[in-house]
């Protein structure tokens, strides 16, 4: 069920890039407004709201917030279905990213406390195939809804499915019990997380790698109609079929890597996002300049594995940092730095930068924007490989 509500997270939350050129021509953006919608919209709250919910949650209810939040942020996806305009489209992303920040979190701690360490990579890299199940369903069931009726009856079939959802979620999940029970104040875990050199490199390099992810998957649509030639059906085609196997295979190889290498040593849970980060870009750089949809698929099917290898070994060094009772919260840390610059500045980044070179570029402007954007995923990996020499002695063993 946490892999279902995370699938909801992302397709609710990427269902946009799909949507993105009806949206644009109906609602009459710029490639910078839809930037924003595509990212600063959804972050703004999500990012803020995240820490106070995930105490919340490390204080109460883990399954209550999950709950609550996925009928949020679902209720706010059907209204995007309604926006007239820049504004309300803004305020409603604003919505969904405000449900949202009560999701992940607490996941990441109730999954934390179900499994023990030498699980969890594999665990949590589980759970994070809802980023590529998710947004597969959202640009195949957004783009076919869409082609066949209108891009608002994509957002409201997609809000509804949700809300049925949330109280079948709260039937079936319960919290397990807790090791230790009790409050984790924001100071305290955020003070202990501050003195640790690998929390800050593992969330900078998590947050420059987002930039990138992020940036090129709410784009990437637009790329594939706009240079490419296909129409939005084909689109959600191409790209669900990216995501589904790309994507599935790297989230499930590095939770599988990091767990069997981790045994040896601590420093493999950065190493593996460090390696494929690095080893991706060169893949992604020639599928952004092949010149047929068919040629980019092949070469940007591996560097997809490579850019989703990062969740599982990742997030299982952030659970590890703190106490079991501050799970929560310092997952909540980590997602507000990489969230507030990946999320936050990846799409708007893309787009800002493809409007700015479309005078002299036109429609190939947002080709070299994105092939820009591969720069984070280079800066990623070095800030990763640096976390791999300080993360073991960072390293609680609870």
């Amino acid at each position: 069920m946490l892999l279902l509500v995370y699938s909801f997270n992302f397709l609710d939350r990427q269902i946009l890039s799909i949507l993105a050129m009806p949206v644009k021509a109906d609602l009459k953006l710029s490639d910078s407004q839809l930037g924003m919608l595509g990212g600063l919209a959804f972050a703004t709250l999500y990012c803020t709201l995240a820490i106070p919910l995930a105490m919340l949650a490390d204080r109460t209810s883990r399954s209550w917030v999950i709950t609550v939040s996925l009928a949020v942020w679902s209720g706010f996806t059907a209204l995007c279905g309604t926006a007239q305009g820049f504004a309300q489209m803004f305020l409603f992303r604003v919505g969904v990213g405000v449900g949202e920040a009560g999701g992940v979190a607490p996941s990441y701690a109730l999954i934390a406390d179900t499994f023990p360490p030498g699980k969890r990579a594999r665990a949590l890299a589980i759970y994070g195939l809802g980023i590529p199940i998710g947004s597969a369903a959202g640009v195949l069931l957004g783009g076919a809804i869409a082609a066949a009726v209108e891009w608002r009856t994509a957002f409201v079939v997609m809000g509804v499915a949700g809300l049925l959802t949330a109280p079948l979620f709260r039937l079936l999940v319960r919290d397990p019990p807790r090791t230790r029970t009790g409050q984790a104040p924001l100071l305290p875990v955020f003070g202990m997380l501050a003195r640790k050199p690998s929390f800050w490199l593992i969330s900078l390099g998590g947050a420059a790698g987002s930039t990138a992810g992020y940036g090129i998957a709410f784009w990437m649509p637009s790329l594939m109609m706009r240079s490419f030639g296909l129409d939005l059906a084909e689109t959600g085609r191409f790209v669900g079929a990216l995501l589904l196997t790309g994507g599935v295979a790297g989230i499930l190889l590095g939770g599988v890597i990091a767990d069997r290498w981790g045994r040896r040593t601590r420093r493999a849970y950065a190493l593996v996002p460090a390696i494929a980060y690095a080893a991706g870009v060169p893949l992604l750089a020639a599928g952004l300049l092949s010149g047929s949809w068919v040629a980019a698929f092949a070469l940007f099917l591996v560097p997809q594995a490579l850019v989703y290898a990062w969740p599982g070994p990742l997030l299982t060094a952030v659970q590890q940092l703190v106490p079991a009772v501050m799970r929560s919260t310092a997952s909540a840390c980590f997602l507000l730095i990489n969230n507030l610059i990946g999320l936050g500045l990846g799409s708007w980044l893309v787009g800002a930068l493809s409007k700015a070179w479309a005078p002299q570029l036109g429609d190939e402007a947002l080709r070299y924007a994105m092939l820009a954007a591969l720069g984070c995923y280079l800066l990623a990996g070095a800030l990763m490989a640096a976390a791999a020499r300080v993360l073991p002695g960072d390293w609680v063993d609870e």
